[in-house]
């Protein structure tokens, strides 16, 4: 509010009813907030000098309204719609031109400084030479199966950096642990049980392998398996042709090369909780004729007397593979020492001259 002869100078500002803004300035009394007019009669010198005054306040009031209405237009453009638009006029005008890439020609970087290496690096000597790339360690567990007489299969697994882990195998339906030795390798005769054999390996992590093995001559081999798991006692028993307990022809894993068939075991009893397979193979080109009596026995022992215990049987005749579930009631503990004899879980094998 600027202040002439003992007067102040007021602007007010109004908005008409389209939204434009009106100035209106005039002269008040110092301490006043509205405009007055000052008349009075005068001689005619005096309203001589009277109009040049005004015309003097005229040009003032002129000059002053147009000085209060660029203040309140540039107060508008501060706020609000007003400051967007005042920007962008700005910043179109304010942003400089920015310059082309610079040629390749003209860059130059020297003089970098590492803030951050790995640590195998930092051990590495000033003007010492890198040694050989690390090598990521390799644990590919790999198996094998190839065919062998009599419808068996030689199956080897390898996982070298699984030394002396568990290992299960199956194979249609057959299922044992054992463990990797010391370099991490397995190896084992193992009966088939179909013509296109295949073997599945793992270890306790989890890591696998599978092999295939193609077998001749499977229908020409009478086999019953016989497995279970846990230290159950369970074995299989053959007598061949009429033989009593404990003569020739009576076969079992206990008299290896006694009769014409043969009983492989495959399993670790050594292991936790172990899965164990007995089989018992017989070809039927055999010159005799005649029945092979075949019984599930388990020996009543302190690990499980008093206890039911199961199993599951196996039987492949003329390339034909049937199963067959087993559970059986020990008894007591005093009890141990004796056999438990199942006479009735597989079919005796009925074998017939050529």
């Amino acid at each position: 509010m600027p202040k002439h002869g003992g007067r102040a100078w007021i602007c007010f500002p109004t908005r008409n009813k389209d939204g434009g803004v009106a100035v209106f300035a005039g002269i008040s009394p110092v301490g006043r907030h509205k405009p007055a007019g000052i008349f009075r009669q005068a001689s005619l010198t005096e309203q001589v000098q009277e109009d040049l005054m005004q015309s003097k306040q005229v040009i003032l009031t002129s000059a002053l309204t147009l000085a209060c209405a660029m203040g309140i237009g540039f107060f508008m453009q501060s706020s609000g719609r007003g400051l967007a638009v005042s920007m962008a006029g700005r910043t179109a005008a304010a942003d400089p031109e920015l310059p082309g890439e610079p040629d390749a020609a003209q860059l130059r970087i020297e003089k970098i400084t590492l803030t951050s290496v790995p640590a195998a690096a930092s051990e590495l000597e000033a003007g010492s030479q890198p040694g050989e790339p690390l090598q990521t360690v390799s644990c590919q567990m790999t198996a094998a199966a190839e065919a062998a007489p009599m419808a068996m299969v030689r199956l080897s697994v390898e996982a070298s950096c699984r030394p002396n882990e568990r290992l299960t195998v199956h194979h249609s339906g057959m299922t044992f642990t054992a463990s990797l030795d010391q370099s991490g390798r397995f190896s084992a005769q193992v009966p088939a049980l179909a013509g296109t054999a295949v073997f599945i390996a793992e270890t306790a992590n989890g890591s696998g392998a599978v092999a295939v093995a193609e077998v001749d001559g499977l229908e020409a081999i009478e086999r019953i398996v016989l497995q279970w798991t846990g230290n159950s006692g369970f074995e299989i028993h053959a007598r061949e042709f009429g033989a009593a307990y404990g003569s020739a022809g009576h076969v079992w894993r206990g008299a290896a090369g006694a009769g014409a068939g043969q009983v492989a075991r495959l399993g670790d009893d050594s292991q936790l909780a172990p899965r164990i397979a007995e089989i018992y193979s017989l070809p039927r080109t055999i010159s005799e004729s005649g029945t092979v009596s075949l019984t599930a026995e388990a020996e009543v022992t302190g690990s499980n007397c008093g206890r039911d215990i199961s199993a599951q049987a196996l039987q492949l005749r003329g390339g034909q593979l049937t199963s067959r579930d087993l559970v059986m009631a020990m008894p007591d503990c005093d009890a141990m020492g004796s056999f438990l004899v199942l006479n009735n879980l597989v079919e005796d094998l009925k074998i017939a001259t050529n």
